[in-house]
């Protein structure tokens, strides 16, 4: 073996996908962008209106539904995913998406499944207002199955300094205000593939459904001033996530009965799994959480609308969580 060929990477495969993706990368990429594509960087400009910019950065991957999408061929919504997890981690802050990157890792590359990826993630980008500033696909042969897919990114956002989001703001009385997830988005799919793993085929369909992007209707609620935390429904469901955005001294009593739990979460609960198990593993149909000020309650709900909003709960005394 004296070639990097023979090991199992394909050099002009990957310069072949290198100028696959090129347009749909730079599709979202506006005048802010510095730098070019193919480069070993790109930057963007902070934007304009800030006096004392913080920068956040967040993390994430889409996790084990990947073997589901795997398994149905189906690529066109992972994006979505990754996309979602990063930049709505960041609007839990009150942070502004500026620059997101990728990172793909395959077992060998596959042009056309491999361009899907890329402008799945472009177009969340551009669904999520943030351009996709470059990334890496890399080949691991020998230790992943030749068509195994594994995917993350990372975002870098804004948000002017002493304006976060958190539990420091929030009183009593303050209202806890849902925002709608028709879908598992992209959490607890380990448990998923375990509890179908008779009939997953037969499910395919729901639980590749693409994880809703909230980051643009939560930064219109922010900006009318009433958005005191939040909370991004995401690993360890409602009973891990919205206690995060209440200070230690407060709690919340959520109202389960406000909205209506969609379909593939009573699939879930028909293989036998507890209800309160279920609200510490999945968002139950709540995918965000805004903890409002209620004199502003009803801008954000039009803030909001595209997600169906709706009281869910209340702020208070006392820590934990009541969930009726």
């Amino acid at each position: 073996m004296t070639s990097y060929r023979e090991a199992g990477v394909d050099l002009d495969g990957a310069d072949r996908h290198v100028a696959n993706i090129s347009s749909v990368v730079t599709s979202t990429w506006a005048a802010e962008v510095i730098g070019g594509f193919g480069g070993f960087a790109a930057g963007v400009e902070i934007p304009e209106g800030y006096r004392r910019p913080v920068l956040m950065m967040s993390i994430d991957g889409v996790g084990t539904k990947l073997e589901l999408a795997r398994r149905a061929g189906r690529w066109d919504g992972v994006g979505m995913d990754v996309v979602a997890m990063c930049v709505d981690d960041l609007a839990a802050l009150g942070a502004r998406p500026i620059g997101f990157v990728d990172y793909l890792a395959v077992g060998a590359l596959d042009e056309e499944r491999d361009l899907a990826i890329v402008a799945s993630i472009a177009a969340a980008c551009l669904q999520a207002g943030c351009p996709l500033l470059g990334g890496e696909t890399a080949e691991h042969p020998g230790v992943m199955a030749p068509d195994a897919v594994d995917l993350a990114g990372a975002v870098m956002g804004v948000v002017e300094n002493g304006e976060e989001l958190g539990p420091g703001r929030v009183s009593q009385g303050d209202l806890l205000v849902g925002l709608r997830s028709p879908n598992l988005r992209s959490n607890g799919f380990s448990l998923i593939r375990s509890l179908f793993a008779d009939s997953l085929d037969e499910h395919l369909e729901s639980f590749l459904e693409p994880s809703v992007i909230y980051s643009p209707s939560v930064q219109r609620a922010v900006s009318t001033g009433a958005v005191h935390s939040a909370a991004h429904i995401t690993g360890g469901g409602i009973i891990g996530n919205i206690p995060r955005s209440l200070p230690a001294h407060l709690g919340a009593t959520i109202d389960t009965s406000a909205w209506a739990v969609p379909p593939v979460f009573e699939s879930v609960a028909a293989m036998g799994m507890p209800r309160e198990e279920m609200f510490r593993t999945f968002n139950m149909g709540i995918g965000f959480c805004l903890v409002v000020d209620p004199e502003g309650l009803d801008e954000v709900l039009e803030a909001t609308a595209e997600h169906e909003p709706g009281v869910i709960g209340v702020v208070t005394a006392g820590g934990g969580l009541d969930i009726r």
